[in-house]
């Protein structure tokens, strides 16, 4: 009788390991060939993008990031840009955590219709609502200011942040608080003091998942903003576009330094953001 012949074990999770990593690099490559475009393309000229759309630029000479530093503006739209997205990452934190530590660590009446509440805030999209907004803006006076689109971005942001922070909060055994109010403390030190540090991984994924729609939305400040000098980086971008012909080298230096803040931000939270999308798996 002829022997089966097994399959050797570690040559199979070394087929699988290696699978994994190709797909990985693939994965990459999607991701990063297209900054590599759009950084490469800022240093050419227009001529020489669509002779040689994937080369490297024959100099690296910096005049379309001059001109963007200079003309129309641009700082101006970048320093907004910062302003409205600190100030509403900053806004939907704040009420995200106090949120999730009320759903998360007290029992009272309502407690599962509140968490169902925020939930809603993820299912139904809030550009549906855009026309009551605008009416409502400008009674209050908050049409063409930089505080209705930080209202509007932490509004939008405070359901998927609740939903991500209630659900770490529940998982922190209680014990741990139990000695500090024994010796104390205050509902706010419990809070700052033990709960937040261990909620860094969930407050980080909850800060990039929205801090990204928040800088790159083109939607709600073309609505909201009228005034020039209000304008966002989105909105200023598009002022590089002509009518007739396009300074494709300018418009691309536009586009990476408004890319800039937005790898800063994943690059130094990156570590906390992979360990709040890999805490669920670990925990079941």
């Amino acid at each position: 009788m002829r022997r089966k012949k097994h399959s050797d074990p570690s040559s199979l999770r070394g087929w699988k390991k290696g699978t994994a990593y190709l797909v990985l690099i693939f994965q990459a490559f999607i991701t990063i060939f297209p900054l590599y475009i759009m950084i490469v393309t800022s240093f050419k000229e227009n001529k020489e993008i669509f002779q040689h759309p994937f080369a490297l630029p024959q100099s690296f000479d910096g005049e379309s990031y001059r001109k963007v530093l200079e003309l129309n503006d641009f700082a101006a739209y970048f320093r907004n840009s910062i302003i409205v997205t600190a100030a509403a990452v900053a806004l939907f934190l704040v009420v995200s955590l106090l949120a999730a530590y009320a759903l998360g660590r007290f029992r009272f009446r309502g407690n599962g219709f509140l968490y169902i509440y925020f939930l809603l805030g993820m299912m139904v999209p809030i550009r549906l609502g855009v026309i009551n907004m605008f009416d409502t803006f400008n009674k209050l006076g908050l049409n063409d200011t930089l505080l209705g689109l930080v209202l509007i971005y932490s509004a939008m942001s405070i359901g998927f942040s609740v939903f991500i922070m209630t659900g770490f909060m529940r998982g922190i055994p209680v014990e741990i608080e139990e000695s500090a109010k024994i010796d104390g403390c205050s509902h706010f030190r419990i809070l700052w003091n033990i709960l937040v540090p261990v909620l860094k991984p969930a407050i980080a994924t909850a800060l990039i998942y929205n801090f990204v729609p928040i800088w790159n939305d083109f939607y709600f400040p073309l609505i909201f903003i009228q005034s020039e000098n209000l304008k966002t980086v989105p909105i200023g971008v598009t002022i590089f576009f002509g009518q007739y012909q396009t300074d494709w080298p300018t418009v691309f230096a536009a586009l990476t330094l408004a890319a800039l803040p937005v790898l800063i931000v994943y690059f130094l939270m990156s570590k906390q953001f992979i360990k709040g999308l890999t805490a669920g798996a670990v925990k079941g």
